[in-house]
């Protein structure tokens, strides 16, 4: 069987693969019940969506052709890696800082990765995101966040 869209057939089999691999490592958590969903259920049932999304995108990749194959073309190192980045300093910079200066540190660093980075749009993304963040997980779940630096209290 041949290739017919080479962007498809990679995209397809790495969403396949991510689920099936979320949707086996369920298996080790409680599922519940549908009235009273375990840890399990959520990224069960979320992986299985992802792997048959997945297996369609295969199947187009497989069956639909297109002009020129729709080859993949080099890996945008420099992206990838500020966006590794910006989340690994995240993850730091959450319980250290606090969502308040953590979140929009988030949103204008990975921002930085795109072509069309414009500062204003980029300020006025992470003021709606942090501001959404607060009233979902503060206000909506009453989690435990730091809202600001552990330094100050």
């Amino acid at each position: 069987m041949k290739i017919k869209s080479q962007k498809d057939f990679w995209s397809g089999l790495m969403f396949v693969v991510v689920g099936a691999g979320f949707a086996w490592g369920a298996q080790e958590y409680s599922f519940g019940s549908a009235a009273r969903p375990g840890p399990a259920y959520f990224p069960f049932g979320l992986g299985v969506l992802l792997a048959l999304l997945g297996a369609m995108v295969l199947f187009k990749a497989l069956t639909i052709g297109t002009e020129d194959g729709d080859p993949v073309g080099p890996w945008a190192f420099k992206p990838l890696l500020i966006i590794v980045g910006s989340v690994a300093v995240f993850g730091w910079a959450l319980p250290h800082l606090g969502m308040f200066i953590a979140l929009p540190l988030l949103v204008l660093s990975s921002a930085t990765a795109g072509d069309e980075f414009h500062w204003k749009g980029a300020l006025i993304n992470a003021v709606v995101l942090t501001i959404g963040c607060w009233a979902v997980f503060i206000k909506g779940l009453s989690l435990t966040i730091p809202l600001l630096p552990s330094f100050i209290g």
